[in-house]
């Protein structure tokens, strides 16, 4: 809390302060484990149920918390929802229902971010959950996300982090305008990396590279400058 309130007071409202919160559907992989937990939510819905009440409730002051020292939105992670890990039938009983109840409970803007899990075939779903921006995966294809969420909801994305290791400037550059090609035009798009955090393998002249790009082919109108 510290921290984001001395970003928010050294910056005012000049640049967004993200804060994060993992999913109460998300979190038990840190809490029991992945194979623990897939066991859980599968053979046993009692115990379930109550695990993802006691992280509701932990999540929900954690993200309102953040807000209230300055946080202008909550990043949702919750990968344990992509179509990677769970069925959509199985999402739409558990990490879905999750979801809105807890953007509902939160009081500002949420993005959802999957982690690298694909979103594709539940876009639709994630528009329904209440979220303003959507984390989207190098395995999806951008031109597909673009027309599932064009008008509807923000897409955050898609540079490969663990590729980014071995690029090169001019290589860089070309990704960041093919992105921006695609996804940016008619806005609602915000280039990242694809998984919420770069490997510390990742040369500064790539990140540098990545910024200078972003401002010579990201400003409106892009016609002009892609």
């Amino acid at each position: 809390m510290t921290a984001i309130a001395r970003i928010r007071e050294k910056s005012g409202n000049d640049a967004p302060i993200l804060g994060v919160v993992m999913s109460p559907f998300s979190l038990p992989i840190m809490q029991l484990g992945f194979n623990i937990y897939i066991e859980l939510l599968f053979e046993h819905p009692d115990l379930f149920d109550r695990l993802i009440a006691v992280n509701q409730e932990f999540c929900v002051n954690w993200a309102n918390a953040q807000l209230e020292a300055g946080a202008t939105a909550i990043c949702y992670f919750d990968p344990v929802s992509s179509p990677t890990i769970v069925p959509r039938e199985k999402y739409l009983k558990t990490g879905f229902q999750i979801a809105k109840n807890m953007l509902g409970s939160i009081h500002g803007a949420c993005a959802i971010h999957l982690a690298s899990g694909r979103t594709v075939p539940i876009i639709d779903d994630i528009v329904r959950s209440g979220a303003k921006v959507l984390g989207v995966s190098c395995d999806d294809d951008l031109r597909s996300v673009k027309r599932a969420c064009e008008g509807r909801i923000t897409i955050l994305g898609n540079l490969n982090g663990i590729e980014m290791r071995r690029w090169k400037p001019t290589e860089t550059e070309a990704k960041v305008k093919e992105a921006i090609s695609i996804a940016g035009p008619g806005g609602g798009f915000i280039l990242a990396d694809n998984h919420g955090e770069i490997p510390w393998q990742v040369p500064d002249d790539v990140l540098m590279t990545i910024s200078e790009a972003v401002h010579r082919f990201g400003r409106y109108p892009l016609a002009g400058t892609l």
